[in-house]
């Protein structure tokens, strides 16, 4: 697939380090992203939520129970709350900027998790001119229109879910949808009962010009299958499985 925005030029499938490489250390923290780098990867997924106070942290669930054992909501606190919680008792939580910064070439797919973090994410693409590094995503329809509409079509964004419906229905029927706006579909291998990724599907994504990027995705056998059907990313949690399955075939860096 030609690359369609700067965030997509890469020569070789994308390899992109879930929540940092969740399976290697502990999600969405520092020390996951420094790891993740140190592999070799260029491409990141983390979620953001907003603090009360508008700051974007790099965190991925509703609430911090599961991972910091607070009994709150991220955008119920303000920043400086959240930056005295810890990941399992010894991580903090991150910033945005913080993750940008420390790393001005990496590049970032970033699910917008909740409603009040998307005015902050819109003014923190502006403020660190992200237009190249970032592609945002979100289960939300509502919010990645909110997002395309405030940085327009200069912004790498993934299909909501009811264009991934239309996508999957369109590539059964051979449909026009040209009209559809993003620069990728970024899918599960399946829906419930419902296959999503299979050859019918990505050769129509690629029809469209749209990239397909499947998560989240450890097993090697899996990769290997996923590979071979032309996709064009796979988010994985399994850092060393994903760099062999892509070394093996000669697609690694």
């Amino acid at each position: 697939m030609p690359a369609a925005h700067p965030y997509l030029d890469w020569p070789h499938p994308i390899a992109f380090a879930h929540r940092g490489g969740a399976s290697d250390a502990p999600e969405n923290t520092m020390s996951a992203f420094a790891q993740a780098v140190s592999h070799g990867y260029r491409y990141v997924e983390t979620d953001v939520h907003s603090s009360r106070d508008g700051v974007l942290f790099a965190f991925h669930d509703d609430d911090l129970n599961r991972t910091c054992g607070v009994d709150a909501k991220i955008n119920d606190l303000d920043a400086n709350d959240v930056a005295a919680i810890r990941i399992h008792d010894t991580e903090h939580i991150p910033t945005l900027a913080e993750l940008v910064t420390t790393w001005p070439q990496l590049r970032i797919n970033i699910d917008c998790k909740a409603d009040p973090a998307v005015q902050p994410l819109i003014k923190a693409i502006h403020e660190h001119d992200l237009f190249d590094r970032v592609c945002i995503g979100s289960f939300s329809d509502r919010r990645l229109t909110a997002i395309r509409d405030a940085c327009g079509p200069s912004l790498c964004t993934s299909m909501g879910p009811k264009e991934v419906a239309m996508l999957r229905l369109r590539s059964w029927t051979r449909t026009s949808g040209r009209e559809l706006t993003p620069h990728a579909a970024q899918v599960p291998p399946r829906q419930g009962p419902i296959p999503i990724v299979d050859s019918r599907f990505v050769s129509y994504a690629h029809d469209l010009g749209l990239h397909v990027h499947v998560w989240t995705i450890d097993d090697r056998a899996e990769i290997d299958e996923l590979l071979d059907l032309g996709v064009d990313g796979i988010m994985t949690d399994s850092l060393g499985t994903l760099v062999t399955a892509l070394n093996d075939r000669g697609q690694w860096r």
